[in-house]
Formats: C-alpha cells, sequence, structure tokens
C-alpha cells in the first residue's frame, strides 16, 4: 500500500512529475473551483486576449460546484462532478499553466496527451463524500462568475485533501492499471 504524500500549491512541474498513478495524496494550499460554464467563460477570455481572473500557471482546478455554506463553515457539501465535461477545454488551459485537475472520471486521449507534454496530474476526489470533503477547506472566496452561483470560480484553501493521482504526467491511468492488478489477484 503506498504511503500517502503531502503536497502543497503550487504544483509546480517537478511536483507534479514526481507523482505517480495510485499515489495517494493529502493537498493544501489554494485551489481554484470551476465547472463548465466557468470552464467555457476562461477560454472565451483567452479567445479574446483577456487576463484571466486567477493565475493558471502552477494551478490545481476542483471540478466542483458547492452546496452553500452552512452559518460558521467556509463551505458546503463539496464533491467532485464528473471531469469529461471539461474535456473540450482542458487541454488548452493546460497550455496556459494549469497543472493539477481534481474529479472523478475518466478523461479523454486529448486530455491525457496534453497532460504528458504539460506535466500534469488528474487527482480523483471520491464522490459521495462532498459533506467530509468540505471539512478539508478552511476559506472560500468567489473571483469570478458569481452569476454562476454554485458554479462561480472560487479559491479555496484546503489543509489536507484526501485524493489519489488517477492519470500522471506519464499517462499512466488507475482506471486501466487498478482493474487489471485486481483481475491478477494483486
Amino acid at each position: 500500500m503506498t504511503a500517502e504524500i503531502y503536497l502543497s500549491t503550487p504544483l509546480t512541474e517537478e511536483k507534479a512529475r514526481s507523482l505517480h498513478a495510485g499515489d495517494r495524496v493529502l493537498l493544501s494550499g489554494y485551489i481554484f473551483t470551476l465547472r463548465d460554464a466557468g470552464h467555457a467563460r476562461l477560454i472565451d477570455a483567452l479567445d479574446r486576449g483577456e487576463e484571466l481572473p486567477g493565475d493558471l500557471k502552477d494551478a490545481v482546478i476542483f471540478y466542483v460546484g458547492p452546496s452553500p455554506a452552512a452559518p460558521g463553515k467556509a463551505i458546503g457539501s463539496a464533491g467532485p462532478t464528473s471531469s469529461y465535461r471539461m474535456d473540450q477545454y482542458t487541454p488548452r488551459l493546460l497550455g496556459e499553466g494549469l497543472r493539477g485537475m481534481i474529479g472523478k472520471g475518466y478523461r479523454s486521449e486529448e486530455v491525457i496527451t496534453a497532460m504528458k507534454e504539460n506535466g500534469a496530474v488528474y487527482l480523483g476526489a471520491i464522490g459521495g463524500a462532498g459533506a467530509l470533503i468540505s471539512k478539508t477547506v478552511s476559506s472560500a472566496e468567489v473571483i469570478a462568475y458569481d452569476d454562476l452561483g454554485t458554479e462561480a470560480m472560487r479559491c479555496l484553501q484546503v489543509k489536507d485533501l484526501p485524493l489519489t493521482v488517477v492519470i500522471d504526467s506519464e499517462g499512466n491511468n488507475l482506471y486501466e492499471t487498478g482493474p487489471a492488478e485486481w483481475k491478477a489477484g494483486r
């Protein structure tokens, strides 16, 4: 069993390339939240030559639309959304310096190719564990697209957010290797 790796943002290329599919990570630092509507706006801004609302260099985006925060809490339930919905936007954002993505589910071959080219990783969060994930968030601030409600772009400060490296910067994919190892009886 792999030991937990304590990882902090910014997620540099060196840090990303040191991770391997199957590694368990406890992530701390600042990350962005964004889903498909916000991703489309980022691409539109890039197409217009505008500055993005957050610096993507060595950044991590968590694909989540958190529920409203209860009194005294930074954020409500924060479970990952299906990552494939961001696939059409992701290669472009990786080219802009995005280094890590957090979500659930499969990624397209185009995304995996762009990850390998740019030294990025895809991290999986446990679906259905949004209430537990929210306990790792100490602050949340909307930084753009407030009109999108829960899908607004936020900057979260997290401490020991539990994740698993699903696809590493070499393209090794836990969704492929995990079942193969299980079938082999490892």
